[in-house]
């Protein structure tokens, strides 16, 4: 693990929640110089403690709003089949999300659809043909509670 200190928190905490800010509105946000902001943002992404930037898109104005979460289990547990699940299910835009598990299913996935229906010609189109797969459950969300990207730090 990278070790950082209680200002780097205290910057990653705002970028978390405001991507788009200004350094100058960041350092002061964080009680630090605009230049040694700078310098520690580009630090903390070269060491790849910030990752990317992303633009955070609500579902139901994109025409998404059902959230399906899809287990997997594969018919076995060699390297050639994890590799090759992975990589085809990489390749559906529809998953958002794909987690090997441990438990009884090899594989969570997150989906996202327009509906049922949608969802169904996914599942016909995609997600049934994904090399290796022996069962799959579906669970459809029927309200997000709540949902954050940023991590506890």
């Amino acid at each position: 693990m990278i070790q950082y200190d209680d200002t780097d928190s205290r910057i990653l905490r705002v970028l978390q929640t405001s991507g788009r800010i200004s350094n100058a509105d960041l350092s002061e946000k964080v009680n630090l110089s605009p230049s040694a902001c700078h310098r520690r943002v580009q630090r903390l992404e070269s060491e790849g403690i910030i990752r990317d930037y992303v633009a955070m898109l609500d579902p139901r104005k994109v025409g998404r709003p059902t959230t399906v979460f899809v287990e997997i289990t594969l018919s076995g547990q060699a390297d050639e089949v994890l590799e090759a699940f992975e990589k085809a299910v990489a390749k559906v835009p529809e998953v958002l999300e794909c987690h090997l598990m441990a438990g009884a299913a090899d594989y969570l996935l997150k989906v996202v659809a327009e509906d049922t229906e949608d969802f169904a010609a996914t599942h016909r189109r995609a997600l049934a043909r994904l090399p290796g797969v022996a069962q799959m459950q579906s669970s459809f969300a029927l309200r997000t509670v709540f949902k954050t990207t940023a991590m506890p730090v």
